[in-house]
């Protein structure tokens, strides 16, 4: 069993995105975040690409790193937080991001896109190598912050996600849920899923990450997101 999820001590707040799922005072505190804005995108500019976690920026600021299942929809959430169409790469065919990307976002933070993992098509040497890309980036990387894991809402939990996100428990690295592609499935729907995924959760963890929900194609959840990096980014400057 995960003991005890590696939240971060300086930013409280707990499983109030997933209200859809929760009760009245969690929905309203969903409700009040909901309708702030999030911090404004003046620049997001691409630093490097690379395999190897040592040729990563040097510096102090924060990381945000999102990863996911491949054709979870990482690189158009991203495009669509950054308000860059093109700023990640966007396919129809799953498994493209390959390396590690680093976009400096108002010349604060940076916003890391990370390779997808479990795409079967690469086969097992090429699965290895972008587990050890990942992994490498995940324990290596002193200024990693956030761990965005992003999920597909549109299905059950599956294996591969839960896998992961006890192996990143086992490690004490801080991550938050992010739920993709909203917009593809009724909100009972989405209810019922996000509850699935807690249950399941439970099963293992005695303390959940925060969840978040997003649509891509509605752009939906920027703000929500947004607002709380800029939360964690604020507490570590302060």
């Amino acid at each position: 069993m995960v003991a005890l999820y590696a939240s971060f001590p300086i930013f409280p707040l707990k499983k109030v995105f997933s209200s859809v799922a929760l009760g009245k005072s969690e929905f309203f505190m969903y409700v009040c975040l909901s309708i702030l804005h999030g911090m404004e995108i003046k620049n997001a500019v691409f630093v490097t690409s690379n395999t190897d976690v040592g040729k990563c920026p040097d510096g102090i600021q924060p990381e945000y790193a999102f990863i996911g299942r491949s054709n979870v929809g990482k690189s158009s959430l991203i495009n669509m937080i950054t308000n860059h169409k093109q700023l990640a790469m966007t396919s129809q065919k799953p498994g493209k991001t390959q390396l590690i990307n680093h976009f400096l976002i108002n010349g604060e933070w940076y916003l890391v896109d990370l390779p997808g993992y479990g795409y079967a098509q690469r086969g097992k040497t090429g699965r290895l190598t972008m587990r050890t890309i990942i992994e490498n980036y995940i324990l290596v990387r002193r200024q990693l912050t956030c761990l965005f894991v992003l999920l597909d809402c549109r299905h059950e939990p599956q294996k591969i996600d839960l896998e992961f996100m006890n192996w990143l428990g086992e490690h004490t690295i801080p991550f938050t849920i992010i739920f993709t592609k909203t917009d593809k499935i009724s909100k009972g729907r989405l209810a019922e899923h996000i509850e699935t995924y807690r249950n399941k959760l439970f099963e293992t963890w005695e303390k959940l990450p925060d969840m978040l929900c997003s649509s891509a194609e509605k752009k939906e959840g920027r703000d929500i997101i947004l607002s709380y990096i800029e939360k964690i980014t604020r507490m570590i400057n302060s």
